[in-house]
């Protein structure tokens, strides 16, 4: 079977994330901590979702250990249950990528302990970062995902922990308001950085949008000769309101949409499916979407992208619509009701 690196030769890949999101609407994961116990709870769930994101049109099945580092498990004094829970995702995204013919991807993110002014907390982390992707490689991963990474220094402490055990390694960073990342490099330099000292796949996701994403993505892909990954929110951000954390309602009673009443500012189909065509028709290789994405988000991404997945069997036909469509068969009387709706 193809390898990440192979078939980014052949053309672009998409990779489904925002379990975390999507299993907390689902009612199986609890927003705040976001610890992914779904895994050991109701495995079913994941695989389920595992299953409807590739049926969508996902090149790469995503084990869901985000979140599933010892900082969050001890966060909940729940740290006996790491082991389990790292060897059961990957056993799961494992199962659904081998009956599809997907890649398997582990995942290592921010583990909210880096400090860039103390070298305690580095070690904390490499420690913790090397223990997941040892059990990523003992489980067969094809690459690691190291994502949503606000610091170039824990980015680069990820970055060697995936190389240390021969992986290929999709490193993404998460930017906030400002463009740059928490300890202030500008992302084309942080890019550099890491496809110098041998990221496969560089690139951004989480936290913004496709409106407030796109515009940074060109000096990203300037900068390096690698592929370049684009895995925004799908969230309708501005530039007044860069991020989903940012998004603001006044209907609710802080304002603060992030991250349980989002629902308004979701970005529909369509929208996804012209984020992913800019960013394609700029040099983009690597996509897919993070938070708050649904398995039509990625059907669009993947149509977007010339492809029809199993899903596109289901795509929109509104020919036929009682009211709307434009089927010869259809009663005129209901099409001329139309406007009545």
């Amino acid at each position: 079977m193809p390898g990440l690196m192979e078939r980014l030769a052949a053309g672009p890949v998409v990779c489904a994330e925002g379990y975390l999101f999507e299993l907390e609407r689902r009612g199986y994961l609890q927003a705040g901590a976001f610890v992914p116990e779904v895994v050991l709870d109701h495995p079913e769930q994941v695989t389920s979702l595992h299953e409807q994101f590739v049926h969508a049109g996902s090149d790469v099945v995503e084990a869901f250990t985000y979140y599933a580092h010892r900082g969050k498990l001890r966060l909940i004094g729940k740290e006996d249950r790491l082991e389990p829970m790292n060897r059961q995702a990957l056993a799961l995204a494992s199962d659904v990528a081998s009956r599809h013919g997907a890649l398997l991807a582990g995942n290592v993110c921010n583990t909210n302990v880096y400090d860039p002014a103390d070298p305690a907390t580095h070690d904390q982390v490499r420690a913790m970062f090397e223990e997941q992707v040892g059990w990523a490689a003992e489980a067969g991963a094809d690459f690691v995902i190291a994502e949503t990474l606000r610091y170039l220094g824990e980015a680069e402490i990820a970055l060697a922990a995936i190389r240390a055990v021969g992986l290929p390694a999709v490193v993404t960073l998460v930017v906030d308001r400002q463009d740059a990342t928490r300890d202030g490099q500008p992302l084309p330099e942080a890019a550099r950085r890491l496809a110098g000292a041998g990221a496969e796949v560089v690139g951004l996701n989480c936290s913004r949008g496709p409106a407030t994403m796109l515009p940074l993505l060109g000096p990203l892909l300037a900068a390096v000769d690698v592929p370049v990954a684009a895995l925004p929110v799908p969230y309708r951000t501005t530039p007044a309101q860069p991020t989903f954390q940012s998004l603001t309602d006044p209907s609710l009673p802080d304002g603060q949409a992030f991250p349980t009443a989002l629902d308004p500012f979701t970005c529909n189909r369509f929208e996804i499916g012209a984020f992913t065509s800019e960013a394609a028709a700029a040099g983009v290789r690597y996509f897919g979407l993070c938070c708050g994405a649904a398995p039509h988000h990625v059907r669009a991404m993947a149509e977007a992208l010339g492809r029809t997945p199993p899903a596109s069997r289901y795509s929109a036909d509104m020919s036929k619509h009682v009211y709307l469509g434009d089927d010869p068969a259809l009663a005129r009387h209901n099409l001329a009701y139309r406007g009545q709706l």
